[in-house]
């Protein structure tokens, strides 16, 4: 029984979801205080990165509902829509604009975030052309990208463009960032600056969830961990407790990195 106190920014209820005769998630219950960081571990296709598609309206479940900010993201809401209402994710594979600068692709997600693509103005992105650009350097300034903010993206390695997309999340300033796999293809040393980047936004209240198989980056972060297997939430509980939980164990065949 969760305590009546206890602020949830995000409640999954029921949630299925089948590819074909695939079950890829099945009956998933999952509640995110808000302010903290939750982390959903288990092996490889234990289904992850399909809850969180389904949290953005990129893939629709077959039932159950996803409640964020008094909305059910499943009732025909749109990836945009559920944007604007203040969820930001970090894909598995980085998508960025290739062609374009860094600096650029960190300021267009800002102003797309403030007043839409659909509404998207050349005289108003003039206009405050200097203060998104001061804003958009702050974060690669954080992400030791601003070195290479002139740089066109596509250029850059596979770490370099998880940061970027990091970057060009956390400028929208979401209430809810999901991070799938946010560290995959960096060095220690910038997966320890990504993981002290992400302790400062939770000091800042953040809600996030992140999906990683670094279990460095997850004890480092998590206050709370899901653990999937076979599309189904066979554990969940604070960090120290799942370290020596049985089942999660035997979900990582063994693995003595839990």
């Amino acid at each position: 029984m969760s305590d009546s106190n206890d602020n949830y920014v995000l409640e999954i209820s029921g949630v299925n979801k089948t590819f074909g005769g695939l079950k890829a998630l099945s009956g998933i219950n999952l509640k995110v205080r808000e302010g903290s960081t939750h982390a959903i571990i288990g092996p490889n296709g234990a289904g992850k990165s399909t809850l969180l598609n389904t949290c953005i309206a990129k893939l629709v479940p077959d039932s159950g509902s996803i409640i964020f900010a008094g909305r059910d993201l499943t009732d025909g809401m749109t990836p945009h829509g559920i944007n604007q209402l203040g969820v930001s994710r970090v894909f598995q594979t980085p998508e960025i604009f290739p062609e374009l600068s860094l600096l650029h692709n960190v300021m267009i997600p800002a102003f797309a975030k403030r007043d839409g693509f659909f509404k998207f103005n050349l005289f108003e992105w003039l206009r405050d052309e200097k203060q998104l650009e001061g804003e958009a350097m702050h974060y690669l300034d954080n992400l030791g990208l601003s070195g290479s903010a002139e740089v066109h993206a596509g250029s850059l390695s596979r770490g370099d463009k998880r940061r970027l997309e990091l970057a060009m999340c956390l400028i929208q300033h979401p209430k809810l960032l999901l991070l799938d796999e946010p560290t995959a293809g960096m060095s220690r040393h910038d997966t320890n600056r990504t993981i002290d980047l992400l302790k400062e936004i939770k000091e800042g209240g953040m809600t996030k969830i992140i999906i990683e198989h670094d279990m460095h980056v997850v004890f480092s972060l998590a206050d709370r961990i899901s653990v999937l297997a076979q599309g189904a939430i066979i554990a969940e509980d604070e960090p120290e407790a799942i370290k020596g939980h049985p089942r999660v164990r035997e979900a990582y065949l063994g693995s003595a990195e839990i």
